[in-house]
């Protein structure tokens, strides 16, 4: 005889450390009785219902079966439907599964063909050892599979969004973090270059994405990723998490320089002032995370594209802005902010040109005919504004 307590208390202590929520806990006790019972005393091809009633403690058992009609029998020798539709609704009867319409309206006059139709079983919870056994098999496979999913679920919820985890192991692959529910990882062009990596220490993160793969869960983890630095600035900025400062877009080359353009939605509100802090605090606290390394310009966005542009090509002060072609514009700058509009190996150019998804070709006020090399950049036709991201079950178990 099953100690029903005993086993009811056990799984939801297991279901406890294993942060199984209790909505699944009674998920678990239906498919587990559901397979004893069926293995004890049924037949193999019925279909067991249980409904436990976790207030009593009471396990009901049901025998399911489908009401069909003629329409809905395969008959035999019949020829296959043509239409994959018809075909699937097609059953081969089973008097262990199904039941005539005509049968089941005597029981049910609210029934209708392809519901299902529950009769009582006996209460019986004196299983063998070989239905014990199989009872224990299954609590611990459903208990693995809740499991799995309940952290597949934790982890989605964070995609888009920062973890702290601890490095555990490197190889020529990847960089594999400890988040404690999982072991995430972060692939080589995910890495900031020239960023180093120790077993133990523990670093913020940035969630790529979070698959199920056949050699199970798969959370990808970046550092590099442009995003990583609007989440940072966040959690850092309470105006951008209010809504009140809003990051509109963001150009990065990661470990080298970074462009972030910020708007406000109140005039009371510097957005540029709140994302640097007092003193530079919050801005400090984003760079050092990333390793000090990286430089940070953040941009005050505007809809006006002459003005969004001149905005980010800073720290250099542009003269001119021409528009020529869709999404293309000639930038005219004194001599002397000639490097510094098209930055170093023409980081800066290039960075504006992604932070504003238009083409910037940088010019000479003084000679506006003669082009230099070097001086022009076009986006790439992905977007650098932020995504944001996107969201289980319950009810009777049954075994077939």
């Amino acid at each position: 005889m099953f100690d029903l307590k005993t086993i009811i208390a056990s799984i939801r202590q297991i279901a406890e450390e294993r942060e199984i929520p209790e909505s699944r806990v009674q998920e678990i006790i239906e498919t587990a009785f559901a397979h004893a019972y069926k293995k004890e005393y049924r037949e193999k091809n019925e279909v067991i219902r249980t409904k436990f009633n976790p207030e009593t403690g009471d396990v009901l058992f049901f025998l399911v079966k489908t009401v069909v009609d003629e329409s809905m029998i395969e008959a035999e020798g019949e020829e296959e439907p043509k239409d994959q539709l018809t075909a699937a609704k097609k059953v081969v009867f089973s008097p262990e599964r199904h039941i005539m319409f005509e049968e089941a309206i005597a029981l049910n006059p609210n029934i209708f063909p392809g519901e299902e139709l529950e009769f009582p079983l006996e209460q019986k919870l004196d299983f063998g050892r070989i239905a014990a056994q199989t009872a224990k098999q299954v609590l611990l496979q459903k208990l693995h599979e809740i499991e799995k999913e309940t952290i597949f679920d934790f982890f989605k919820s964070k995609e888009g969004e920062i973890v702290s985890g601890i490095i555990q192991r490197m190889d020529n692959r990847s960089v594999y973090v400890d988040l404690g529910k999982t072991v995430g990882m972060m692939f080589p062009d995910e890495t900031i270059p020239g960023e180093r990596y120790f077993v133990g220490n523990r670093m913020k993160f940035y969630i790529v994405s979070v698959e199920q793969t056949p050699r199970g869960l798969m959370v990808a983890l970046s550092r590099s990723h442009p995003k990583f630095i609007g989440k940072l600035f966040a959690n850092e900025v309470p105006e951008i998490s209010d809504g009140i400062v809003e990051v509109k877009s963001i150009a990065r080359e990661a470990g080298s320089r970074t462009k972030i353009a910020v708007s406000s939605n109140t005039g009371s509100i510097d957005p540029i002032g709140a994302c640097v802090g007092q003193k530079g605090t919050r801005v400090t606290t984003v760079t050092n995370e990333l390793g000090e390394e990286e430089k940070i310009d953040i941009i005050l966005w505007s809809d006006d594209p002459i003005a969004f542009i001149s905005h980010a090509l800073a720290p250099a002060k542009v003269e001119e802005v021409e528009m020529k072609a869709t999404k293309e514009v000639r930038v005219l700058v004194a001599a002397d902010q000639l490097s510094l509009a098209i930055g170093k190996g023409g980081q800066n150019v290039r960075l504006a040109a992604k932070l504003t998804g238009w083409h910037i070709e940088i010019r000479s006020i003084t000679k506006p005919d003669e082009s230099i090399e070097g001086a022009q950049s076009t986006p790439p036709t992905e977007s650098t504004e932020p995504n944001e991201p996107p969201e289980t079950q319950d009810g009777t178990t049954e075994v077939s």
